[in-house]
Parts: structure tokens; sequence; C-alpha cells
């Protein structure tokens, strides 16, 4: 769950606000085609992070201990299968958090598309005019 932390809270958020950063001055924008889109897509990213990296920690806690478990006669009280069970509902939760991140990433997507696409279709109009 750390690394996932790591991966989705910080590298891929600093990559999202990158990003929204260049995109714009790349294609001479003066902003994205939408400041509520990335709003939205910041929340999603959020909550999708949140329940994937949660879910990975309560999962990984549950497994250990089942894992752990001992009868009085040292054999395991648990099987893998079992503890495999536990934590089908963690699982769920990750799944749901990963569509809250993908939808995210699918709106900075059409977002990065439609800032390049009017671009491109000013600078046409710009070439249609020297022409």
């Amino acid at each position: 769950g750390h690394v996932h932390a790591g991966a989705l809270g910080w590298v891929a958020m600093i990559t999202f606000g990158a990003t929204y950063h260049m995109v714009p001055k790349v294609f001479g924008r003066e902003q994205m085609h939408s400041t509520p889109l990335i709003n939205l897509h910041f929340w999603l990213a959020t909550i999708g992070t949140v329940l994937y990296i949660a879910s990975m920690w309560v999962n990984g806690i549950t497994q250990g201990l089942m894992w752990r478990a001992i009868n009085d006669d040292g054999t395991l009280t648990y099987s893998f299968v079992e503890a495999l069970q536990a934590s089908h509902p963690g699982f769920l939760v990750r799944f749901i958090g990963g569509l809250f991140f993908l939808g995210g990433m699918l709106l900075m997507a059409y977002n990065v598309w439609r800032t390049v696409r009017v671009s491109d279709l000013k600078m046409a109009q710009r070439e249609a005019q020297i022409a």
C-alpha cells in the first residue's frame, strides 16, 4: 500500500500538475480547456488513491494476522484460501478506487485533447488568413 501511495499520491499527481501546466504553454493557449474538469480530475484521483491504498493496507494487515495465527498444536489456523477469501471486500474497494483514478485520467485526456484541438483550429485559421 505504501508504494502505491507514493506512486499514485505523489508521482501521478505531480505528473498531472505538470501536464496541466505545460500543455497550454506548448500549444500557445492561455489555459486548459476546462478548469472545472481539472478540479474534478483532482478529486477523482484523490478519492481513488485513498480507496486504493486504504484497501491494500487493510488487506495487508488482515492477511498478515491470518497467516500468523496458529493453533495450540502449532498448525496454521487459517489456510491461504481462507485469507484470500477474507480479502475479497478489499479487492472490490481497490477495484472501485482504480475506476475512480482511471475516470480522472480519462477526463484529463479529454481536457488535453480539447485544449490541443482548439489550438490546432486557431493555428489553421491563422494560416488561412496569411494565405
